[in-house]
């Protein structure tokens, strides 16, 4: 049998089902395929009754749309989820130390490993977090990195996501719906348990407050209802049994934070912040910023409150930077990565750019702030004039874009339109910091829905599935 192009994730490459997706691949052989589109059906309802949906950009303001949610889960044995977890806690552990460093001792500039130059002049460095001591020198409380699989099944770190990483919530509700919709399926084989994450998510937070304080109150910031991640800073919210606040919710006085309530101003050490650093304070940062709150700077500088993820965080998950996190690893770990990384060109480097520009319809071209799917070119899906434009935009700023191998991802078995058929598939483990590295089995499966599509993010029509990490 001929190697597929594609690693599948429930056959691997040898076309035999794998032992992780035997018991299940038996159940869904035995399913009724009216029974899966009810199934289906019945998610949707669901999902819209509850209001998991999500806001897209640039579109009519307050439609939103429903992430399309796919029945069938993705499965990952226990072994490979082990070398998954080591490997993702080394990156989110070094990642941390760089962001101390950076804004402390700089040991990784001076040692010449990173050129200081792409640290400090980056648009996400915030020289007022220089000097300033956070609690247990944690940086990045959460952390989502984006775990890709190619060619003969072997893993890969695509992204890291350490400003406000989202997508947490669709991990727990994708669980419920199918434990509500297959039951039979959880009492049958051992499946970690991910419902729990809310609950880790306040002691990661409870255990970074300002020293000294006993009974923190935390509260989680909004931008509001109009942001596309408005639902799951509402649940989550709702989970830890938290305040859900916007800006104007929020005060300082005397370098402290209070939020506004019924009984009068009430102390605030903990924000879980969903607002991006520019918004968050007008005194410091944007002054036309409507989100924020005048002075929380100052109350952060006096460490007086803590923000979950710091401030500054952003410059450590800079598509520019990604490429450096191999040697944060080794410089600050001692240690070998355990999980490689996608080859990256980086265009501010001649040779780099030239290739990429000779090769630009093989390529993925990202700019290095973008995020969300946007602002990429998928070069094998371009037209000519597509390629053409983006090649002058690289010209007229190389230093905004990286290129990467158009990758083969695996593909999972997706019920879709015609029936069950192969969709491309990436995941997302959520990592929270707090005196230790912890992590839920499993995290978000994006997947691509549209046949022969690499994009999985749901602003661009991708959807979502549970997955399952074995734990035998």
């Amino acid at each position: 049998m001929s190697t597929p192009r594609f690693y599948d994730e429930m056959r691997g490459q040898k076309g035999a089902i794998l032992p992780h997706y035997a018991q299940y691949s038996q159940w869904l052989e035995k399913m009724p395929p009216e029974r899966i589109v009810q199934k289906r059906h019945e998610a949707e309802v669901t999902f819209h009754r509850v209001g998991i949906t999500f806001a897209v950009y640039g579109e009519e303001a307050g439609s939103e749309r429903l992430i399309p949610f796919d029945i069938i889960p993705r499965i990952i044995p226990a072994n490979e989820w082990a070398v998954l977890e080591a490997g993702i806690k080394q990156r989110v552990r070094a990642l941390n130390l760089f962001l101390h460093d950076i804004y402390h001792e700089q040991n990784i500039l001076k040692a010449g490993v990173i050129e200081p130059e792409k640290v400090l002049a980056n648009d996400q460095y915030r020289p007022v977090m220089r000097g300033l001591n956070l609690p247990g020198n944690v940086y990045a409380h959460i952390a989502g990195i984006d775990i890709v699989r190619a060619g003969s099944g072997e893993f890969y770190v695509l992204e890291d996501n350490l400003r406000v990483p989202s997508g947490v919530s669709y991990m727990v509700e994708n669980r419920k719906m199918m434990m509500r919709l297959f039951p039979e399926l959880f009492g049958a084989q051992p499946i970690a348990p991910v419902e729990h994450y809310p609950d880790l998510l306040l002691d990661t937070l409870l255990a970074v407050a300002p020293a000294g304080v006993s009974n923190p109150t935390v509260v989680l910031l909004t931008p509001g209802s109009y942001n596309s991640a408005y639902f799951e800073h509402t649940f989550l919210a709702q989970q830890m049994g938290i305040e859900l606040v916007e800006g104007v919710d929020l005060m300082v006085r005397d370098s402290m934070v209070y939020m506004r309530t019924t009984r009068g101003p009430q102390r605030v050490h903990v924000i879980y912040r969903r607002v991006d650093d520019d918004f968050l304070d007008p005194q410091v940062f944007r002054p036309d910023s409507m989100l924020g709150v005048p002075g929380l700077m100052q109350a952060y500088q006096a460490g007086n409150v803590t923000l979950a993820n710091a401030i500054g965080t952003g410059v450590a998950d800079d598509k520019s930077m990604y490429v450096h996190v191999p040697d944060m690893i080794r410089f600050y770990l001692s240690e070998e990565p355990i999980l490689k990384n996608v080859h990256t060109w980086q265009l501010r480097n001649p040779e780099d750019r030239s290739y990429v520009l000779d090769h630009l319809s093989t390529l993925v071209v990202k700019e290095v702030h973008g995020s969300g799917g946007y602002g990429m070119l998928i070069g094998p899906a371009a037209t000519r004039p597509e390629l053409s434009a983006f090649r002058e935009r690289i010209l007229a700023t190389p230093e905004k874009y990286i290129a990467q191998p158009t990758l083969c991802l695996s593909t999972c078995p997706t019920f879709v339109e015609a029936g069950i058929a192969p969709r491309h598939v990436d995941l997302r483990p959520f990592v929270l910091s707090g005196p230790e590295p912890r992590i839920v089995p499993g995290g978000l499966t994006r997947v691509a829905i549209k046949e022969g599509s690499l994009v999985v993010n749901s602003s661009q029509g991708g959807g979502t599935k549970d997955t399952w990490v074995m734990e035998q």
